[in-house]
């Protein structure tokens, strides 16, 4: 009995030593790739300081109005990601991406992600980077909650409202979410490089799948990735989503004209997703829905058909 305790000590030791060695080994690499990456790391925007951290605001085109893009929840590289759509509207309006802190070239940052720090946290980056309201919002997934409650929060600032996919607060009362443990693991993963040894990870992200974008993005995109992937920011905001949707919803649906461009709810994982959306634009004053096949990030999937329905729509105004 001893001697067999013994191999099994002998043996868990090995294997701690063994991992010991792969986390090393893991994270000397991703050092290594994230200093050679850096080059790449530019911003193409502006850097703003919001709330003693500094969030990246992309702008492009002219026009009136101004449509503002916001990033579903883990959206590694958001500027690129809604480039598909965004360059075939900026010939008529003036576009904005915002990444939260924690996203794309915006640092990670210890702040609340409760939804009125992230709001103010949105607006002050806009109006810092020289965008004024109103807004014609374009929330990704999860962001659809904080663009409902700035319509309810500050109603003169939003003209309506073009959802991607949107998540709506009735969604967060049966969306299965990860567990904290869950997520820091995956979180202390990230940071160790770990990610780096399944690059099918971020290579089936959609805008690399549905090829949207240049050879020199994708690179971006991938560098982007292994720097802004399960970051803090991100998982507290996971943490925090039934509260914050639930806030959202004790105000009613906001008066504001809404359009919603829906998935075929494969890759979400609630039941009846599109009959959620479609009782959801029922009860807005003036809503429109339209259900296109496809994946949750569907804007990289039609850019083409919600370019032109979202001009349609918005020309309406």
């Amino acid at each position: 009995m001893r001697v067999w305790l013994k191999r099994m000590g002998y043996s868990v030791i090995a294997l701690l030593g063994l991992l010991f060695i792969f986390i090393a080994i893991s994270f000397t690499n991703h050092r290594i790739q994230s200093k050679q990456e850096s080059a790449l790391l530019v911003p193409p925007g502006t850097m703003v300081n919001v709330n003693n951290h500094e969030m990246h605001v992309y702008t492009e085109g002219t026009g009136s109005r101004t449509l503002v893009f916001m990033s579903g929840g883990g959206t590694s590289a958001p500027v690129l990601d809604f480039k598909a759509l965004y360059t075939r509207l900026s010939d008529q309006y003036k576009i904005a991406v915002v990444e939260k802190a924690g996203y794309g070239f915006s640092e990670t940052a210890k702040v609340s992600r409760d939804i009125d720090t992230m709001l103010e946290e949105t607006r002050t980056a806009l109006t810092l980077a020289g965008q004024q309201p109103p807004y014609v919002l374009f929330p990704h997934s999860m962001s659809g909650i904080e663009a409902s409650y700035w319509a309810q929060m500050y109603p003169d600032e939003v003209e309506a409202i073009i959802g991607l996919d949107p998540a709506v607060p009735e969604v967060y009362e049966e969306y299965p979410l990860p567990s904290p443990g869950t997520m820091t693991l995956t979180g202390m993963g990230a940071r160790i490089g770990i990610t780096r040894f399944f690059p099918g990870i971020v290579d089936s992200s959609a805008a690399i799948q549905q090829k949207q974008l240049s050879s020199q993005e994708e690179e971006l995109y991938r560098a982007l990735f292994y720097k802004s992937t399960q970051t803090s920011n991100m998982n507290d905001e996971v943490k925090m989503i039934r509260d914050n949707a639930a806030k959202v919803l004790e105000h009613g649906v906001p008066d504001v004209p809404m359009y919603f461009f829906g998935s075929s709810g494969e890759e979400v994982p609630v039941k009846n997703w599109q009959a959620v959306l479609k009782n959801y634009i029922a009860s807005v004053k003036k809503g429109e829905i339209l259900i296109l096949p496809g994946g949750h990030y569907i804007h990289n999937e039609a850019p083409d058909r919600i370019a032109e329905e979202s001009k349609r729509f918005i020309e309406q105004l």
